[in-house]
């Protein structure tokens, strides 16, 4: 069904920048980059999809079914994303507040060319419709100009808040009711910035915010006149055989240009009682999620509060493993366990009703997850967060940004941990 032909590259960071500049002719591209971190699991350095042969693209109704149907229909690579209001198809739930990008709930694409760097390779798979033109292609690529990272943006962005300081504060104090009346032990309160009438160069912002963050799940990507600007840090749920891996974070520190001082914030963060029990709740929740498709015994927690640093801040992240059966569905596994533990709270369910009442906005792709599903039954999504969003149709710019609400929390802190987190989404927005 497919071609291959493998390359040797001379220059990586070349390449890649090569790579995005000759994808950004097609109106399906999805373009996944570590950053060259690498970790235990490490996939690729970097993978882009472009030129849908075929796409599903639906509302949260039934959306699981049919990405299993469309999954064995093709048995191919399927690129695209899981909105995080998918919980309904999954839960007895609902989503009724606002939404300003209209995106819709899953879109995935069977692509015709895909492009994969591992190392000093770069495998050209092409299906056999198009296969002639790999070599041409290639050549293509590789007489780009090399992309100058700039500064600012064409015109001036106005971002506005949809919620304001005081009304934050006041809705964290509801969720924190919530918690100590026992109703929930943590939820996940997000809040979005957004713009209208606003024209914006998408891959423009992408480089921009990849070049300040230059996070391991990294996501550009492109459906029709929908994009996703993404320097995720976290990875939802990676499966690699017969294994299932998740890797949530939950715990959130700047750095500082002092070493001295940025390995005092590290240790602080590593050592902080509050946000070990953050991540310690979380972890539980991901590993009864694990449970639902695991062999019975095989759940493990392989890294339990592990510091990592990333350019903008640290961040703490644990490792969470599981065997399943080879006969073992992979959208199932995506279905019993979304969505994401760190995004969601614990009780999970309980916490996804209050998230809905108290949050201003639809989360919709935010807190959803980007990824692929391969032939051989893998897959590896990351989650949805220090994203921008743009509806190019509808001119529409958005970002949000969230923090775990346990009993512990203080609003004004928790304000002060979004406006970090949404530091370099502004930043390259508003330049």
């Amino acid at each position: 069904m497919r071609k291959e032909i493998t390359f040797k590259l001379k220059n990586l960071k070349v390449f890649k920048s090569q790579l995005l500049q000759w994808a950004s002719q097609f109106h399906e591209v999805a373009w996944l980059d570590s950053n060259e971190h690498s970790t235990n699991y490490h996939t690729y350095d970097a993978i882009l999809a472009v030129d849908a042969l075929t796409s599903l693209k639906t509302d949260y109704t039934d959306a699981f079914d049919q990405l299993q149907e469309y999954h064995k229909q093709t048995g191919d690579w399927l690129f695209g994303y899981l909105s995080y209001d998918l919980k309904n198809d999954v839960e007895a739930l609902s989503s009724d507040n606002a939404d300003g990008l209209e995106f819709p709930d899953l879109y995935f694409f069977q692509p015709k060319k895909l492009i994969s760097i591992k190392g000093e390779n770069v495998v050209f798979s092409y299906l056999n419709m198009v296969a002639d033109e790999i070599n041409e292609d290639f050549k293509k690529i590789t007489r780009q100009s090399v992309y100058q990272d700039s500064p600012s943006t064409e015109g001036e962005v106005k971002i506005k808040l949809r919620i304001f300081k005081d009304a934050y504060y006041s809705q964290v104090q509801k969720m924190l009711a919530h918690i100590h009346r026992g109703d929930i032990y943590e939820a996940n309160f997000c809040q979005e910035f957004y713009a209208e009438n606003t024209v914006v160069d998408p891959l423009k912002i992408y480089r921009n915010l990849n070049a300040i963050s230059q996070a391991p799940f990294a996501a550009y990507l492109r459906l029709e006149d929908k994009y996703l600007l993404s320097a995720s840090p976290e990875r939802y749920l990676l499966k690699q055989g017969n294994k299932v891996i998740s890797q949530p974070i939950k715990g959130t520190a700047k750095r500082s240009e002092q070493p001295a001082e940025d390995l005092d914030l590290k240790n602080r963060l590593k050592n902080d009682a509050k946000e070990r029990a953050e991540n310690i709740m979380i972890v539980d929740l991901v590993r009864n999620d694990l449970s639902k498709s695991a062999l019975k015994g095989s759940v493990e927690v392989e890294e339990l509060c592990e510091v990592y640093s990333f350019k903008q801040v640290h961040q703490m992240i644990s490792t969470i493993t599981a065997l399943v059966s080879e006969n073992k569905n992979p959208i199932d596994i995506i279905r019993e366990t979304f969505p994401m533990g760190s995004m969601t709270g614990a009780p999970k369910v309980s916490a996804m009703k209050i998230i809905e009442d108290l949050e201003a906005t639809r989360r919709g792709l935010y807190s959803g997850a980007v990824g692929y599903i391969s032939p051989e039954n893998n897959f590896d999504f990351n989650v949805v967060i220090r994203s921008i969003l743009y509806n190019q149709s509808r001119q529409f710019v958005s970002y949000s940004v969230g923090s775990a609400i346990t009993s512990k929390a203080v609003p004004e802190k928790e304000y002060e941990e979004c406006l970090l987190k949404a530091k370099a989404m502004r930043q390259v927005l508003e330049a």
